[in-house]
């Protein structure tokens, strides 16, 4: 007999998952054999705790070996735990056999009916454990699969059959349908927690709506939501409210998957790296950045670029701003924490930081602004030898009358949508006109032309003046090349000899 082992959390559908599985004709159904020895071991109370106790085996040596893993008549054993039933000192075996998977549920649809029992806590609703049953069994290198109770209820044959495919055992249809009523292999406990099952011949669809959340579980929710999160991300298949059809996307640079990320005053993973939803720079676009490159150990002009960074900041009245040392260790800590030491790029973005209500207002920001260091490995962006094409974007440059260029701020709009024309053209950058006609930019860099040994580039008057385009206008005087800073028109650059970008 090869046992299936279904480990969950309290009121996440173990139950009537348990129902279905009682339908087929080769499996046999054991109704959380470890609870006995739970309440032994713990003490915890229950109101059918002392019937229990004296009908059920106690001893969790026993009910491992003897009964979960014991003889049986028929094929496949399907045992219903709940996560904080397993207890140290259970034998070995009871993870390393069988095959096993685990039942999720949002503990957003948990904790509003938990109370009708006993009261809630954190180790009641067992999502920590199921975590580390989860961490257990991949160490052992039997990554269990994970469904979600969501999943069952919105398309139960759909869910059952990727389950059963994962626990490679067929599907039979038996598994969608039975009757109301109680059945043989209920616990004891069937009478307190499963009267609502027992009206029911098969999964039920979910709420369109939710209930109302009680807020005196909003501590609790804080606590167990992010594990469920790190559950969910493990799942193969999961759809929710405004799901994508979109395969998930191939990376440019695959070693990026696994990158760690500065936010705030922590280094987080990839998939954590995340800001408020009350932060300035999603209520607005508030934020400022610099984009720094590493070689060979070395920031790129850093001491130039958090000099930006600071007046950026300061002509935005940003208050509470961290000082330029803490920026520094921020940038540090990240690169050498990844081993970021050559061919990386850093997206250094400082929002105003969090609001307190959403709104325009920076009075509304009393939490000081948010840090975000983002190291990725990037190799150039733009082909130096074979050369770029561009095309001229309608979309006009910024004039300073509405949106001074000089500050380097995140509110990128004029900018993407040069781009999204570029992208239309199937070229690689835009040509930004200034409100005149004369030239300004790239949608992403300054600009420069070549034309019989001058080299020319348009005022900073739109554009920003750019640290790289400053190196080079520093670099084409030490080499006693003519240099002219004047406004030019697209013509001249259609003429140039030639034409570059200044992009680090």
């Amino acid at each position: 007999m090869e046992v299936i082992h279904a480990w969950s959390a309290p009121r996440s559908l173990s139950t009537t998952l348990m129902y279905s599985f009682a339908q087929r004709d080769d499996i046999e159904v054991l109704d959380e054999p470890l609870y006995a020895a739970f309440l032994k071991s713990t003490g915890v109370d229950r109101p059918y705790k002392d019937e229990l106790l004296s009908k059920m085996e106690c001893d969790g040596e026993k009910v491992v070996k003897d009964i979960i893993y014991g003889p049986g008549k028929k094929k496949y054993r399907f045992c219903k735990h709940i996560s904080k039933q397993r207890l140290l000192g259970l034998p070995s075996e009871l993870m390393s056999e069988g095959k096993h998977f685990i039942l999720i549920r949002n503990p957003l649809n948990i904790l509003p009916s938990f109370e009708k029992i006993h009261p809630s806590s954190f180790h009641e609703l067992g999502l920590g454990e199921l975590v580390s049953i989860y961490s257990d069994l991949c160490q052992m290198g039997t990554p269990p699969a994970i469904i979600d109770a969501d999943e069952l209820q919105r398309d139960p044959e759909a869910t059952l059959r990727s389950l059963c495919d994962d626990l490679e055992i067929p599907f039979q249809a038996s598994m969608l349908k039975w009757e109301a009523g109680p059945i043989p292999e209920d616990g004891l406990w069937a009478p307190w927690w499963y009267e609502t099952l027992h009206k029911s011949t098969g999964f039920s669809s979910p709420q369109k709506y939710p209930q109302t959340f009680p807020l005196m579980h909003y501590d609790l929710l804080e606590q167990c939501l992010p594990l469920y999160n790190i559950l969910r991300c493990h799942m193969k298949h999961k759809s929710s409210l405004l799901s994508s059809t979109l395969p998930p996307p191939s990376l440019p640079v695959p070693e990026n998957a696994k990158l760690l990320a500065w936010v705030g005053d922590e280094i987080v993973p990839r998939e954590m790296a995340k800001v408020s939803v009350f932060d300035s720079v999603v209520q607005g676009g508030d934020s400022v950045w610099e984009g720094l490159r590493i070689y060979k150990g070395k920031v790129f002009k850093l001491e130039e670029h958090l000099d930006r960074l600071s007046d950026s900041a300061k002509a935005l009245a940003f208050n509470n701003v961290p000082t330029r040392e803490e920026i520094k260790e921020a940038i540090f800590r990240t690169l050498i924490t990844n081993g970021m030491f050559d061919n990386t790029h850093i997206r250094l973005s400082l929002t105003r930081g969090k609001k307190v209500t959403s709104g325009m207002s920076p009075a509304f920001n009393r939490y000081g602004c948010t840090l975000i260091v983002l190291a990725e490995w990037k190799p150039p962006v733009y082909d130096n030898d074979g050369g770029i094409v561009l095309v001229t974007a309608t979309t006009r440059r910024n004039s300073p009358n509405n949106l001074d260029s000089k500050i380097h701020h995140n509110n990128l709009l004029n900018n993407i949508l040069a781009k999204i024309e570029s992208n239309n053209a199937n070229v690689d950058d835009a040509i930004m006109l200034d409100k005149d006609g004369f030239v300004s930019e790239t949608n992403a860099t300054n600009i420069f032309m070549v034309k019989k040994d001058r080299v020319l580039t348009p005022h900073a008057d739109y554009c920003l003046p750019g640290i790289t385009r400053a190196t080079v206008m520093e670099l084409v005087v030490k080499e006693n090349f003519i240099l002219e800073e004047r406004r030019i028109s697209l013509s001249e650059f259609h003429t140039a000899d030639e034409v570059s970008s200044s992009f680090p």
